[in-house]
């Protein structure tokens, strides 16, 4: 087999590409953040071409028109997901970079083939018998790529059996079911004893020993107009490549498996270490588990450090999703403490050299990943010992139903998929599907959510006729502009008119506003638009595509129409106010970074005249003493009234002087950078004070947690400070009167007797509750032993159903069902219910024996409907609760024909 004759460490592979194709005239582009800032129907970028896609279609300019880049890259969601087969072949990951090289209609095919045939052969030194070329054999709307074959020959010697034919799922490449498209060339290599030709196309072995593909050229020459249409040319035809980095390194390092290459293999190695197993590099189970740990420390280390935290929704609910499986994988292995932050470290130390946002993030992906583990290892617990118990009743065969799936996931956070992939692993089923749509009837879908709904034809129109909007809202707060389009709003319809009369809501695009468009977390500004033949108020600003700013307006007088020149006047007390609070919010992240550490990054903000709320990167609560310092350390900075100041530099001078850039937000080549202090430097597009004395005044409102490592500050700035204060003076004063405090100090005394009082109150009711109900139930006493003379044996099974007096919490509800579950038996089944206010709740419970017979869990769903009412829970004990406690009785009589029902089944 070829044993790599250079034997390449992966940084220098990607440096070495680099290298070749700046040589070769290319402008060198870093990798774009791994979320989207162009593509809003992906939730990650998962190919080296999404940062150009605007370039290819003609939206976006550049001053290159070739150019190069290693692109991180995920491929976890949509028709992409690689996530299954992870850990399992030696190919599959979650993340990965992809070397490629781009012209955006410069050269074409043969420059393009002869640079890559240059790079592998004659630079990389990789053995031409080890390589086959595909090439597209045709269809019935596109031609074979005979041009591409020809050029293959020449530069190649290749005969035909080297140089193959395949169809479109293979070698034809399309941005969609429209726009631009073109048929494409694949390298690949053969790792193992025998390359032959032959074999292409065969199953590569579990070690990854067979055909290949390492590097992959698009010829984007067609654009599709309409889906299913015959292509037309390209007038600037483009070239688009993607060579798989860690695919091309195993090539050059004489490894099969991908795992294999040197920063793999230092990860799983890193896996195995913390296992006290060898890892074997097989198919068993260690060596996959292993695999998993390795390849999803590298996909969490990476979405941590661009701010992806793991939560409930979208793209936080994927890398929540990666890391419990890894977790799951851990406790395969038997890895009994916390050991995923560990492997994400080593994921820093082996690449935070080429991505220094993996060390700058550091403290914050160790910080997090702890918490998300040791959190989840008591979900983890809990849910396989529920698992264990569902599996041992199901038997050797069968399907575990939607609703225990969806129970494991509502009450115990157990997720679905993992379910699933813990059920297959015992040789069952699980019902996902069907638990999925039990937890979105719910309102609870918590699963990756496309973040995005495709744009609207209307949209897409103005994309077509309309130029990108000049902003000069940074000078001036008036100007004249000729309106360009006007989308009328007409419920949830969107579409294109010539003018809108009075009453209608209409998006205007301008071709110069004053009036700052919402991005960045700035809200738009608001204000009004005079027209020859009308005026209109402007609610919102807005940038849904490209660099066209729409205006959502109500037209309150006479007309508008596309043609009109207009005077737009943004509300400059408005955008004042969110200028104070947006220069506050650059303030406090520089505070925050003082008092807690440099892990407190920007993790999200929102700035408008009445909101300031800002997200960071923290574990825990602040005190009210980090607080205070905060609070004193911006305003502080007000106080001095140092100028606020601006420049627009190129993006990488500004990096070069320290600019924080924020991953979220996508920057252009050229950027504005904004200097507070010494210590405050970011990149920024939104508007501000012109001296940070005209912030006024900073406090801090209130301080708290939003997702899992992620805190959430609210604060105020100018007049809204003023209010703030002065409510909370009035609601001080009040507190005093209600408390019969005097204003010399002693109202927290006094608020504190209230509150002892209230809590020995709280104790006696409950031990009046307690005495009442085990002295009888509704309709007269005797107590627990009167109650359960009214259990009947219903098929061998002591059953009871009890009415308590209205208003019995639920608390009271279980405690008092479990004490006459416990009384009637080892065989018994006890259903509990009671009116709190205009409900009904219902409480079941059965003997841990019983559960092989019946199921509290599937009792409560079957008596919950005769109160109107849903509920679930374990095996042996679940609850419900109602809106008709009218039908309490029927339900307490229908206990026992249930429990007949069920254990007769």
């Amino acid at each position: 087999m070829f044993l790599g004759k250079h034997e390449m460490k992966s940084a220098a592979l990607r440096q070495d590409f680099l290298s070749f194709f700046g040589k070769r005239g290319h402008a060198i582009v870093p990798s774009a953040p791994l979320i989207p800032q162009n593509d809003p129907t992906l939730m990650f970028v998962n190919a080296g071409m999404v940062q150009f896609k605007d370039v290819f279609t003609g939206k976006d300019e550049r001053s290159y028109k070739r150019a190069a880049s290693s692109q991180k890259c995920i491929r976890i969601s949509g028709k992409h997901n690689d996530l299954e087969n992870v850990g399992v072949t030696a190919r599959h990951h979650t993340f990965f970079e992809m070397l490629g090289n781009f012209s955006f209609g410069d050269y074409f095919k043969e420059e393009a083939i002869v640079s890559a045939w240059d790079l592998l052969v004659g630079q990389w030194d990789i053995e031409k018998d080890r390589l086959v070329i595909t090439v597209f054999e045709g269809d019935a709307t596109t031609p074979a790529d005979e041009e591409a074959a020809a050029i293959w020959k020449k530069v190649t010697g290749f005969g035909e059996d080297r140089i193959l034919r395949m169809g479109a799922a293979d070698n034809f490449w399309s941005m969609g079911d429209t726009g631009p498209c073109g048929p494409c060339s694949e390298v690949h290599f053969f790792h193992g004893a025998d390359p032959d030709p032959q074999r292409f196309g065969e199953e590569p072995a579990i070690d990854g020993r067979g055909w290949t593909e390492i590097w992959n050229l698009v010829f984007m020459q067609f654009d599709r107009p309409e889906k299913g249409a015959a292509p037309i040319p390209l007038p600037a035809p483009s070239i688009d490549t993607g060579a798989g980095l860690e695919r091309v390194a195993g090539v050059l390092q004489g490894v099969t498996s991908n795992y294999d290459t040197d920063i793999m293999r230092r990860l799983v190695d890193k896996a195995a270490e913390l296992a006290k197993k060898p890892y074997r590099g097989g198919s068993g189970d260690d060596d996959v588990s292993m695999r998993v740990i390795a390849d999803h420390a590298r996909t969490t280390a990476f979405l941590m450090a661009e701010g992806v935290l793991p939560d409930k929704q979208k793209r936080e609910y994927v890398l929540r999703r990666v890391m419990r499986r890894a977790i799951r994988h851990g406790h395969r292995l038997g890895i009994e403490d916390l050991f995923l932050h560990t492997v994400a470290l080593e994921v820093v130390d082996a690449m935070g050299a080429d991505y220094p946002e993996l060390v700058e993030r550091k403290e914050l992906i160790e910080q997090v990943t702890q918490g998300e583990e040791a959190r989840f290892r008591a979900t983890l617990k809990r849910g396989m010992k529920i698992l264990d118990e569902r599996f041992e009743a199901m038997g050797d065969e069968g399907v575990l139903g939607a609703a225990d799936v969806a129970d494991l996931y509502t009450t115990y956070g157990f997720p679905t998929d993992l379910t699933e992939v813990i059920a297959r692993e015992r040789g069952l089923g699980a019902d996902v599907e069907g638990a999925e749509l039990i937890i979105k009837s719910a309102g609870s879908a918590d699963g990756p959510i496309d973040p995005h709904a495709a744009l609207p034809q209307a949209y897409r129109d103005v994309a077509a006729k309309v130029e990108p909007t000049t902003f000069v809202g940074y000078e001036q707060e008036r100007g004249e502009s000729e309106i360009v389009a006007l989308v009328l709003l007409d419920g949830d319809e969107r579409r294109l008119v010539e003018e809108a009369p009075a009453g209608a809501e209409v998006e205007v695009a301008v071709k110069v506003t004053p009036f700052y468009a919402e991005s960045g977390g700035q809200v738009g500004d608001a204000g009004r638009i005079h027209g020859p033949s009308g005026s209109a108020k402007v609610e919102d600003v807005q940038k849904p595509f490209g660099g066209v700013f729409l205006h959502r307006v109500k037209v309150a007088d006479g007309r508008l129409a596309v043609g009109d020149v207009v005077t737009l006047e943004v509300d400059g007390e408005r955008r004042m106010a969110t200028r104070r609070n947006h220069s506050a919010t650059h303030l406090l992240h520089w505070a925050l970074k003082q008092v807690l550490g440099p892990h407190a990054m920007q993790k999200g903000s929102l700035v408008g005249p009445d909101v300031l709320r800002f997200d960071f990167a923290h574990n825990q609560a602040m005190s009210s003493d980090e607080v205070a310092r905060v609070e004193d350390l911006v305003n502080d900075k007000i106080l001095v009234n140092a100028p606020v100041e601006t420049e627009v530099l190129a993006i990488d001078e500004a990096r070069a002087r320290g600019a924080v850039a924020i991953f979220e937000e996508k920057y252009g080549d050229e950027v504005r950078v904004l200097t507070m202090t010494a210590d405050s430097v970011e990149l920024c597009g939104g508007t501000h004070c012109q001296r940070l004395g005209d912030i006024g005044v900073f406090k801090i409102v209130s301080e708290g947690g939003t997702a899992a490592g992620v805190r959430r500050i609210l604060a105020a700035t100018g007049q809204n400070a003023l209010h703030h204060i002065r409510a909370q003076e009035d609601e001080l004063r009040r507190a005093r009167i209600a408390a019969k405090a005097t204003t010399g100090g002693d109202l927290a005394d006094k608020i504190d007797k209230i509150m002892q009082g209230e809590k020995a109150l709280e104790r006696k009711l409950k031990a009046l509750e307690k005495q009442l109900l085990e002295g009888g139930a509704s309709g007269g006493g005797g107590g627990l032993d009167d109650m359960l003379h009214k259990a009947k044996t219903v098929d061998g099974l002591s059953v009871l159903g009890v009415r308590l007096p209205d208003g019995t919490n639920m608390g009271s509800l279980r405690e008092l069902a479990e004490k006459l579950r416990d009384r009637l038996g080892e065989q018994s089944v006890v259903l509990a219910a009671t009116k709190n206010g205009d409900k009904a709740q219902l409480a079941i419970t059965v003997s841990k024996a019983a559960t092989k017979r019946v199921k509290a869990g599937d009792l409560v769903k079957v008596i919950a409907a005769k109160v109107g009412g849903s509920g679930g829970g374990r095996p042996d004990m679940a609850q419900a609760g109602g809106t008709n406690p009218e039908g309490l009785d029927d339900a307490v009589a229908a206990i026992y024909d249930e429990v007949a029902r069920a254990a007769g089944g």
